[in-house]
């Protein structure tokens, strides 16, 4: 892996944004042919103008430093996941430690978004940041054990020597489970369809029920940001990374995180919203075993 110069932090900024609104476009066309209407790329635009524009609200004795800042602080989180994942085989910050860092990115994340409802003093938003802070748990595991795989796999926490470990045969082929159960929690944790519950899908409101106006609007950016890290860290952790015929393995990057991306849209598009206390039984009951026993066989392999 090769670190970028200064101006990979913006190359990184500008991919992210694209695939983020791209993202959105491809979700809300999906959203408008379910409700038998024509067109919905252009929703995401009139959906950020509306909040431009739009109050915010407050309420009585809210920690308004924290309420204002979860939102903000979501965004960063997912800005520097993104900074160890690769592009090719160029990278901002080569990290030896990088899936470590990636995890560690989106725990501040789940913190995030648990202290928008906390932090807004309402009934409403607390119980769904606890409620979001539940499922947390219940996806987390899952998630760290299919990284573990990983990395035993590669017998390295540098993404760049996971890369370099597939150059015989993807993880996805031989770590099935270990691939679903990331792409599963990489839905939960940026709270998108069939996890949506903390943008209104839960009964209570779920934790940003109080957020609104550019508060909400950050939230939503850093979610969407949080969603294009976690398929784009699926290219080199199971998929290959970079490789390919024909194509430069930049573009490779780009076509394989845009098709990770189209495909968790579809399915969270398809897919009715979750009752959180059903996942977390199959979570616990299910993916953990699962993702406990690939863990296993992976070690078992390596050995």
């Amino acid at each position: 892996m090769t670190e970028a110069a200064w101006w990979g932090s913006l190359v990184l900024l500008g991919v992210l944004g694209l695939l983020a609104a791209g993202t959105s476009a491809l979700e809300n066309v999906f959203a408008a042919r379910a409700a038998g209407r024509r067109g919905g790329g252009g929703d995401a635009f009139r959906t950020v103008a509306g909040l431009l524009v739009q109050q915010r609200r407050r309420t009585l004795s809210a920690d308004s430093l924290l309420w204002r800042s979860s939102g903000a602080v979501l965004l960063t989180a997912a800005v520097l996941a993104s900074a160890v994942t690769p592009l090719g085989h160029w990278v901002v910050s080569d990290l030896s430690v990088g899936i470590v860092w990636f995890n560690a990115m989106e725990i501040v994340a789940w913190a995030a978004v648990w202290s928008a409802g906390w932090s807004a003093n309402s009934a409403f938003s607390l119980v769904g940041g606890y409620r979001f802070v539940a499922q947390g748990l219940a996806y987390e595991l899952p998630h760290m054990f299919a990284l573990t795989s990983v990395a035993i796999g590669a017998g390295s926490l540098r993404i760049g020597d996971v890369v370099d470990a597939q150059t015989g045969l993807w993880f996805v082929v031989w770590q099935p489970v270990a691939f679903l159960a990331y792409l599963l929690s990489v839905l939960a944790m940026s709270f998108s369809p069939p996890f949506d519950h903390a943008l209104g899908r839960d009964l209570a409101g779920g934790a940003a029920a109080e957020t609104s106006g550019v508060d909400r609007l950050v939230l939503l950016a850093g979610r969407r940001i949080l969603l294009v890290s976690g398929a784009a860290m699926a290219v080199p952790l199971f998929l290959g990374g970079g490789a390919g015929p024909f194509l430069p393995d930049w573009a490779w990057s780009l076509v394989k995180t845009a098709l990770v991306l189209a495909a968790l849209v579809r399915v969270g598009r398809r897919t009715p919203t979750i009752r959180m206390d059903r996942f977390m039984e199959v979570a616990w009951l299910l993916l953990v075993p699962a993702t406990l026993l690939q863990a296993l066989l992976v070690s078992l392999v390596v050995i």
